[in-house]
Formats: structure tokens, C-alpha cells, sequence
């Protein structure tokens, strides 16, 4: 059953830093756009407490609060919201289908997916009960917050030792614990962790168990991955560096994707994909950055980019 009886000029899949500055931007430009919030209304923002690097903000916000105000925002200049879960998606066709969760469907021109990525954890019950009160997976978003401090990074992978790395500007100690006897990170960049004098790597241990107080996260319990032995090991934050995966599930064998499931953009600085119409914005394209400052941004354009995909064929 259609939603509506007329075709939508912009829908935009995601409702993070990314849908919404798309949903802003064509509301200005009188588009009328829709956003399906998804599974995750807001976006990666939600689950961050204080963010400090936004631009605009003086003081210390509060992650929730931003994606709030970002969502007032859209609905404000015209955008409207939908509280749903895109479920199917045909961009093959010149009339786009979108059905949902709910068993509504939409016909769209053009497509805007902003759908992000998620960071993996490590699965521990303990991981959850610290996020954001200690446990991280962006260094740069939360590593101003550990100055002189000593943290831990685990993972082995690029992700993992760019994340020391920069973290060892900042805090006084970082333990780089790796459940492997070596890292898999580029050699270049090993060279430059290695020469790190207060990089400290714990080789062929896990993390068991992330410990803390009701001020946070205060040390971790790790386990050999070679011999029955365990330690505790002092740190003030911990960070996940074990990657991130795209949410761009249901646009396999749709849309041209990397190997790891990133979309690709067919002309570098724009946000267009391989599908006619069809554009990509934020981290489920960007997986160098992964900021909400570069999410916002590349929402902008994606919405530039449809607007004028929509003039160019007199819709």
C-alpha cells in the first residue's frame, strides 16, 4: 500500500549528522523531503555523551541533545519524519520503491542513504555498562577527555594503531593491547608506533573484563590468549579499535560497495553512486574520518547533489 498517491521529489534513509543536514537542505530548497529514521533514530550521536569538537558550541554538549536540536531543526524548515525501518528497496527502476517495516511503501526521484556505520565491541557486558563513562571507539572524538591520562587501545588492525598513535599526543601513557603476537596494521605505521616511547603494546592478551566505579572506568582485567594467566592493568579509558561496519546491508548487489561494504562515490567530491539519482552520504561512504563535522558536511552536499539531479531533469 502507497503511502502517499504522489511520487516524492527526496527521501533520505538515516537520521543521523548526515540525514539530517541532507533533510535541512532540501527542505530549503523546496523538496519536501522525507527521512526514515531507521533502527537507530539520531544516529551514533545518541549513544555519545559529551562532544566537545562540533562546531558552533562553546561549551561542552551533550551528544542526545545535538541530534535532537538537528532533528527540530529539519522538521522546522519543512522536513518530514518518519519513525520507521526501511525493509526492502528497489533503485533499479526510474520510480525508486522504498517498502518499510511497517508495509507502507514510497516512490522517491532521487534517494539520499545515510544510514552510517556502527562500531564493532567487544561484546562484554562490562563494555556496555561503561559506554561513554570510559569506553570509546573514536580516539579523536573522545581523547581530549583523557589529557595526561593512561588509556588503552585494543585491537591490532590500522583503526587500532592510528588510534594510539593519536592518543599518544595526548594522554601520558597507551597500552595497545593485541590478542596476536603481531599487528596487522600497515608496516609504516607500526614503525611510527614503535618509536612511540609511551606507547606500551601487551602482546597475546584479551580483554575479560572492563572494571570501574561510579566515576567510570578505572582498569581492565585481560586474559592470555597463550597460557591461563590473567592481570589488571590501571587505565582512566578504554578504547575499541577493533573496526566498524557500514549499516548498507540492504543495498548489497545494488549500489557499488568496497569489501568491506562502504559505499563507493563515482566521482570523488560529489556524493553520487553508481544508481541514477541514487546518493550516499556520511559514514556508511566515509570510513577515513567518521566524524559528525564530516557526516554533516557530506549530508549537505548529497542534497546539493540531488537538487540539481532533480533540475537537470526537469522534475
Amino acid at each position: 500500500m502507497s503511502m502517499n498517491n504522489q511520487k516524492e521529489k527526496v527521501i533520505i534513509i538515516g537520521s543521523g549528522a548526515a540525514g539530517f543536514t541532507a533533510a535541512i537542505y532540501a527542505a530549503r530548497a523546496n523538496l519536501n523531503p522525507i527521512v526514515i529514521e531507521g533502527i537507530q533514530p539520531g544516529g551514533q550521536l545518541t549513544i555519545t555523551t559529551d562532544v566537545e569538537n562540533y562546531p558552533g558550541y562553546a561549551d561542552v554538549v551533550q551528544g542526545p541533545w545535538m541530534m535532537e536540536q538537528m532533528r527540530s531543526q529539519a522538521i522546522k524548515v519543512g522536513a518530514r519524519i518518519i519513525n520507521d525501518i526501511v525493509v526492502k528497496i528497489d533503485l533499479k527502476q526510474n520510480e525508486k520503491i522504498v517498502v518499510l517495516d511497517s508495509n507502507k511503501s514510497l516512490t522517491a526521484d532521487t534517494i539520499i542513504i545515510a544510514t552510517g556505520a556502527q562500531a564493532k565491541w567487544l561484546g562484554l557486558e562490562s563494555e556496555n555498562k561503561y559506554n561513554g563513562r570510559g569506553v570509546s571507539a573514536c580516539a579523536t572524538c573522545d581523547g581530549f577527555f583523557y589529557r595526561n591520562k593512561e588509556v588503552a587501545v585494543v585491537g591490532g588492525g590500522n583503526t587500532a594503531v592510528e588510534e594510539a598513535l593519536y592518543l599518544s599526543n595526548i594522554c601520558s601513557k597507551v597500552n595497545l593491547i593485541h590478542r596476536r603476537d603481531a599487528l596487522r596494521s600497515e608496516k609504516i605505521l607500526q614503525d611510527r608506533l614503535f618509536a612511540k616511547k609511551n606507547i606500551n603494546i601487551i602482546w597475546n592478551n584479551q580483554v575479560s573484563e572492563i572494571l570501574g566505579d561510579e566515576n567510570g572506568v578505572n582498569a581492565l582485567k585481560l586474559i592470555s590468549t597463550k597460557q591461563n594467566k590473567t592481570e589488571i592493568i590501571k587505565v582512566d579509558g578504554v578504547f575499541i579499535a577493533i573496526g566498524h561496519s557500514p549499516s548498507t546491508k540492504p543495498f548489497k548487489d545494488v549500489l557499488e560497495m568496497d569489501n568491506e561494504g562502504y559505499i563507493i562515490a563515482q566521482k570523488p567530491g560529489t556524493t553520487i553512486t553508481n544508481l541514477d539519482g541514487v546518493f550516499a552520504a556520511g559514514d556508511c561512504v566515509d570510513k577515513i574520518y567518521r566524524q559528525a563535522v564530516t557526516a554533516a558536511g557530506m549530508g549537505c552536499m548529497a542534497a546539493l547533489d540531488a537538487e540539481k539531479w532533480i533540475q537537470s531533469h526537469n522534475l
